[in-house]
């Protein structure tokens, strides 16, 4: 190896790195102007370097969902024949993957959290917008166990539970079909319940001007009317910077109506900055009728996404806030 690095610098005229790669592996393997093989290595990657951005990035977010499933079965395993912790199996498993959840958010999308004060002390249900994927809401559940010690029960859609490998994840975060007696039950048992009323249709099809669907889905009041619990509306800023979707694409919006899976094609998971913002809590009152507490919620997740997020959406500005100081007043 020392002879052949010598080899390729010796003599008055500098040779670059890939004219010495090229030598030594030609000298390695025998092939003759093997240079010309690198060179069109050197092009393929240069040419498909946008593909794997957008194609397997997304793919690493997965990957992710997938390792933590991994470190339950492991947690599981070694825990299995005595208790992790007194009151709860799960607490040492949820912690672990809160750790590794919240390093992600830190490093990937400098993630942070405010409003946490607006959280009551006792039960209430977390209103959400639902970007392309749940990641910001992952994060958000990681630093609220982190920094609150409170664990938040989430309402998941029905494909979730069919997910290949998901049933230990489920769980150990006790996430829920969402029947509403099941609901009410979580919150008359004095534990925080999150929701995203516009699902998997706001995930797939809503866009960079950040529009609420939810359709005439109000099920969520009458939850919180019945459990006489106030509402806290949640909001991410640049949620849909981080990964985009296909969903304006009419073909792909027939398929999901047909199929009732999230078969939109998607993009991204770049490096955005994410902040989540917890807005004011909407009080229970016995006079309002659920049609009234769910147009005050969506009023109140509107203004949060008025005051937080700059529209449309732009996915270079969102880069750039990494860099910049969020104001106190926000």
């Amino acid at each position: 190896m020392i002879a052949g690095n010598e080899s390729c610098t010796a003599g008055p005229i500098p040779v670059s790195y890939l004219t010495c790669l090229s030598y030594i592996l030609g000298q390695w393997t025998g092939v003759e102007h093997i240079e010309d093989y690198l060179s069109y290595v050197i092009y393929l990657l240069w040419v498909f370097l946008p593909l794997a951005v957008v194609i397997l990035f997304p793919a690493g977010t997965v990957a992710l969902f997938y390792i933590s499933i991994l470190v339950l079965h492991i947690y599981k395993r070694k825990n299995e024949l005595r208790e992790a912790y007194s009151h709860d199996f799960w607490d040492g498993g949820r912690q672990m993957l809160a750790t590794l959840w919240d390093v992600h958010g830190r490093i990937w999308h400098g993630y942070e959290l405010h409003g946490t004060e607006n959280l009551p002390d006792g039960p209430g249900l977390i209103v959400f917008y639902h970007g392309a994927t749940p990641a910001d809401y992952v994060y958000f559940m990681a630093r609220l166990l982190i920094e609150k010690k409170r664990y938040c029960h989430t309402v998941a859609d029905h494909f979730v539970f069919r997910l290949p490998g998901f049933k230990i994840l489920i769980e150990a975060h006790g996430f829920m079909h969402g029947p509403k007696e099941e609901c009410v039950r979580a919150l008359k048992n004095g534990s925080l319940l999150a929701i995203a009323p516009g699902g998997v249709r706001e995930a797939l099809f809503s866009d960079e001007m950040y529009t609420i669907i939810w359709g005439n889905r109000k099920g969520f009041a009458q939850v919180a009317i019945d459990a006489k619990v106030p509402i806290i509306p949640m909001f991410t800023q640049n949620v849909r910077e981080g990964i985009r979707t296909l969903g304006g694409i009419k073909i792909f919006r027939s398929l999901y109506e047909c199929v009732r899976l999230p078969v939109v094609p998607m993009y991204g998971t770049f490096p955005v900055k994410f902040r989540t913002f917890l807005g004011e809590p909407i009080p229970y009152d016995p006079n309002v009728t659920a049609e009234e507490l769910t147009a005050k919620t969506k009023a109140a997740l509107q203004a949060l996404i008025e005051k937080h997020q700059k529209l449309p959406g732009n996915i270079f500005r969102a880069l750039m806030e990494r860099f910049q100081t969020q104001k106190k007043d926000d």
